[in-house]
Formats: C-alpha cells, structure tokens, sequence
C-alpha cells in the first residue's frame, strides 16, 4: 500500500505572492523530514474524491481567488470532514470568497492589511501546541499584517498581533487580534497561519519550526 502524500496547491485567480516558490521548497523539505511525499499543482481538478484520497492533508499555500468549481469544492469538504488536514497558509484567506463552506475551513476572510512588511509583536496565547510550542511567550516578527472580517468563531486561536506596535493604517481590528488558528472539523483537523508573505520568511528556523507544526497538527495518526 502507498503510503499517503501531502498535496500543495498554489493555484492562483487574483494576487499571486512571488514567495510561493520558496513557500514550496520549504514544505517539500518539511514533509520529507515527516516521512511524507509531496505533490504540488496549480490544476484544481485534483479536488475529487479519487485524487485526494492519495493524500493525508492538503497545504494551501497562498492561493487567491475563487479556485474551485462546485465539484472540486464538494470532494475538498468530504476529504477534510472525513479525516483529512487541510493548512492554510497566508494568502489562502482571500481564496474562495463565493464559497460559503470555506469560511469552515479557513476561519475567517481577509479584509486587507497595511503596505508592505512591517515589525511587530506577536503574542503566543498557546503554548502547548505544535505549531507554537518553540515559541517565546512574546515574539518579534516581520510580516504582512493581515485583518480579518471577524475573529474566527469556534476556532482555538494560537497568535494574536499586537496592534499597538505596528502601523495598522485603517485596518484595526482591535487588541485581540488573532493571526493563527486550529480546530476540529468533524474527522478533520484545519490549521490557518496569516504569516508568511515574503519568501525569506521560508528560510527562517523559527518560522519554518512554526510551519511544521501547523502541518504536523493536521496529518492523522499513522
């Protein structure tokens, strides 16, 4: 029996980040050390029952846009609800605004975020899990500051920007602002980082460390 694989999508129908390859590169290293495969495209068609079930999880990394059609996004939801990860990762909260249903597995939409990539502050408000267990109760970071329409409703939030040490332009949301989730999604596990804009975050220690373990909370037992 083939052992599962990690599917990365990238497909792109609005901005494209030029840190996709990179974001790429950086996964393919991170499933390797898990022990997992990768497979990468932009072809949506890969979205149906068949295809996915060669694969444990699906990394959306930056997508944008509406991607799907209505069968794709059928197969997308059974695969998660059914005990498949889905991570998403920075621009993949601008993707699928036409579908209802994704807002289940990303956690909120994006609304914008002030120019460019500015320091700031982070606060980790969960220590304890994967993706945030290598961190400092309070880490500094360079990124696009994504806001959201609203706070995720039934997700666990793992970071929170401090608004009060960058620039927020007309974007504030107000202090907590969160910036990395998780949840249960019936068998599924989702997991949503907003950073992650520039491609040099993907040769970052702690970032990548950050990355894996969204990735690593996702994929089933083996």
């Amino acid at each position: 029996m083939v052992s599962p694989a990690i599917l990365v999508f990238t497909k792109t129908t609005g901005f494209r980040h030029d840190s996709i390859p990179a974001g790429v590169a950086a996964v393919e290293r991170i499933a390797a050390e898990l022990g997992f495969a990768t497979e990468h495209t932009e072809d949506a068609a890969v979205h149906n029952p068949l295809d996915l079930a060669r694969f444990a999880a699906t990394v959306w990394l930056s997508p944008s846009g509406d991607v799907l059609d209505e069968l794709e996004r059928a197969a997308l939801a059974d695969f998660v609800t059914g005990g498949g990860g889905w991570c998403g990762v920075h621009a993949a909260s601008t993707a699928e605004r036409s579908w209802p249903f994704f807002r289940e597995l990303v956690g909120a939409r994006f609304i914008g975020h002030p120019p460019g990539c500015t320091p700031g502050e982070i606060d980790v408000v969960d220590q304890g899990h994967p993706a945030t267990e290598h961190l400092p109760k309070r880490w500094s970071w360079t990124d696009e500051w994504y806001s959201f329409d609203e706070r995720p409703q039934g997700w666990e939030i793992l970071l929170e920007a401090d608004e009060d040490t960058y620039d927020t332009a007309d974007l504030a949301m107000g202090n907590p602002h969160p910036i990395a989730w998780h949840r249960r999604l019936e068998a599924g596990r989702c997991f949503y980082t907003a950073l992650g804009h520039a491609a040099e975050a993907y040769e970052d220690d702690v970032f990548l460390a950050h990355l894996e373990g969204g990735l690593r909370s996702v994929l089933p037992p083996r």
